[in-house]
């Protein structure tokens, strides 16, 4: 399970978890509601008894949070009525109302698999329209204006059914104001935010074994018997490659460039705060030369950065953070 859900989390890029549920024979485990999740329900064991039913009107459908029990008159007729077997996969959006029960004769024993949680343009948008908001007030004299004198004797409920110039000229202005907004708005930045949420709700990544031996989790400095051992150096010839696409992003805030990483995430969601490590600027376009180039390997030396010395720099530090891995286990290097 851990390496399916750190799998698909990169393949839709939104957080995916897994529940278990074991449901005793003649039995239903709970009343009917909707979830705020997209769901794909695996049969494992037994047989299970699904109902699922269409939204009660517009309003409900895609919902953001999940809703209360539900009463069975008031969700309608099923729009699917079905028995899932062992190997059955089953999907519904969320929003979907849904209930399940067991037949007398058999238990049922599946996993759910959740994505898609709080992964809405909506949510994209929260983090958009404050930060170009902000941006606005410091970059656009026209945000810092003051409004009208008697803006009250127009403005507000008790007017919202009245017409009058007064009142059309300040609406006309708000629309400009909204409509201008986008211009001091970065998409990408709130995307990176977005992005950012995911990598923190990350799983750690699953190391092989051929992994392990190509990178820091196996081939790297141990202090053995009151020593260092198996040191290795990373040279402008080692060919390098992330780990993982999914595991970083890179984030531009605070002035400072930060590569975020789900490295040291534990299995426990958020047990531990996010990662990131903070680059030079000048470093920057070597690693989106490496994001770029992924999954194919590439030499030290053909990183974007004016120096050896840098490139070998930068290699070394993803290196000592797992970040990234060698194409061949780099090799020990002995003291005299």
């Amino acid at each position: 399970m851990w390496r399916l859900n750190s799998t698909l989390t990169e393949y839709f890029g939104s957080f995916v978890g897994a529940n278990v549920y074991l449901t005793p024979a003649g039995s239903q485990g709970f009343a009917p509601h909707w979830d705020d999740i997209e769901a794909f329900v695996i049969q494992l064991e037994g047989k299970k008894h699904w109902r699922l039913y269409n939204p009660r009107c517009e309003e409900e459908a895609l919902p953001r949070f999940s809703s209360p029990n539900f009463k069975q008159a008031e969700i309608g007729e099923p729009i699917l009525d079905t028995v899932l077997e062992p190997g059955d996969l089953l999907y519904f959006p969320r929003g979907i109302i849904h209930q399940a029960d067991t037949p007398a004769e058999s238990h049922s024993l599946h996993v759910t698999l959740s994505t898609c949680q709080r992964n809405t343009w909506g949510d994209l948008l929260q983090k958009l329209v404050p930060q170009a908001l902000q941006t606005a007030f410091e970059e656009d004299i026209e945000y810092r204006k003051a409004l009208p004198r008697d803006y009250m004797n127009y403005m507000g409920v008790v007017w919202s059914d009245k017409e009058s110039s007064e009142r059309k000229a300040f609406m006309n202005k708000v629309h400009q104001l909204v409509g201008r907004l986008f211009h001091h708005a970065s998409v990408d930045g709130a995307a990176d935010q977005m992005s950012k949420g995911v990598i923190q709700d990350s799983l750690p990544p699953v190391i092989s074994e051929a992994e392990a031996s190509r990178s820091i989790f196996g081939n790297g400095e141990r202090w053995e018997n009151g020593a260092v051992t198996n040191r290795v150096e990373m040279e402008p010839d080692s060919n390098i490659k992330l780990l993982r696409k999914g595991i970083i992003r890179l984030v531009m805030e605070e002035d400072q460039i930060r590569i975020y990483h789900c490295i040291e995430n534990t299995r426990v969601y958020h047990e531990v705060e996010p990662r990131f490590l903070d680059i030079d600027s000048r470093m920057a376009p070597a690693v989106e030369y490496l994001i770029e180039s992924y999954p194919e390997t590439v030499l030290v030396d053909s990183l974007p950065l004016e120096g050896v010395e840098d490139k070998v720099t930068l290699a070394t530090a993803l290196y000592e953070k797992g970040i990234i891995v060698t194409m061949e286990p780099l090799k020990p290097i002995f003291d005299d």
